[in-house]
């Protein structure tokens, strides 16, 4: 397996640096944050229709979970994200992926080459141009799937996200543009501008288990969105906030688990 490093140009454009801080805990991030999207991933695959001989690609794949759970499916699975150390936990799950360090805002694929495009909270407000690219990669009468938070009122990390936004700079402006998507229409507004119809939208539970106070700080501070918040308030006062954040949902054992609603579109693209 290799993975294939995108055209840089100098100085490092925005999507190196976002990656380098992606990259940051990224263990962390694979083996105890993603798993919160499985479910939506399984019901994303479904409603794509991705089966053996399916060629399927993952915009901001992060550690490959999806493409595992492709491959599994017998698909042939190729995955692009900014972050170098995602992106090597992408590498020993999902063993033949084609994989990509670079920006999912020029993917090096050619035109109508891909079955299905994904993007598990890769899609975020501002990434119209992202979904123009997966439209050109996908074929005509392709399927697109993507995810994002959902409601706040359905949203146990609400208080961690505003937490992590009051910590460090220009960290709660991102947090407000990114969640700009779940804008009533918005998500589909963005589809539809780029030619994909039949859309459907649907929701699952995404469930964040922590073992204890020690397993919830390695966890919520391995996204790349935590990295100005940790160098603005430092490791010991930015674990204090965090725990704090999610104290209501913490059991009598010490544990904790967070339910959030994940919403996904689905979409196909038309023939021309």
């Amino acid at each position: 397996m290799t993975i294939t490093e995108q055209g840089v140009a100098h100085p490092r454009p925005e999507w190196m640096i976002a990656g380098e801080a992606w990259s940051h805990a990224a263990t962390d991030w694979a083996y105890g944050f993603e798993p919160y999207a499985r479910d939506a991933i399984e019901e994303v695959l479904r409603a794509t229709r991705v089966e053996s001989g399916t060629s399927v690609l993952d915009v901001a794949c992060g550690a490959g979970l999806a493409l595992a759970r492709a491959q599994r499916r017998g698909a042939t699975v190729s995955g692009i994200d900014a972050a170098a150390g995602l992106l090597e936990v992408a590498a020993r799950r999902a063993p033949g992926a084609d994989l990509v360090h670079g920006s999912m805002f020029e993917l090096p694929w050619a035109d109508e080459h891909f079955d299905v495009v994904l993007a598990f909270n890769g899609i975020w407000g501002g990434c119209d141009d992202a979904v123009t690219e997966m439209a050109r990669v996908c074929r005509p009468g392709g399927r697109i799937g993507i995810t994002f938070w959902g409601a706040t009122d359905r949203l146990d990390l609400l208080d961690y996200f505003i937490t992590i936004g009051r910590s460090g700079p220009g960290v709660a402006e991102e947090i407000v543009s990114l969640a700009a998507i779940n804008s009533p229409g918005e998500a589909e507004r963005i589809l539809a501008d780029a030619r994909f119809a039949e859309l459907e939208r649907g929701a699952t539970d995404a469930i964040l288990e922590l073992v204890d106070d020690d397993h919830a700080w390695r966890v919520l501070r391995s996204p790349g969105l935590v990295v100005p918040s940790l160098r603005q308030a430092g490791e010991e006062e930015l674990r204090a906030h965090v725990l704090t954040s999610i104290a209501p949902f913490r059991g009598r054992d010490g544990s904790y688990r967070l339910t959030n609603e994940l919403v996904h579109v689905t979409a196909v693209l038309p023939s021309r």
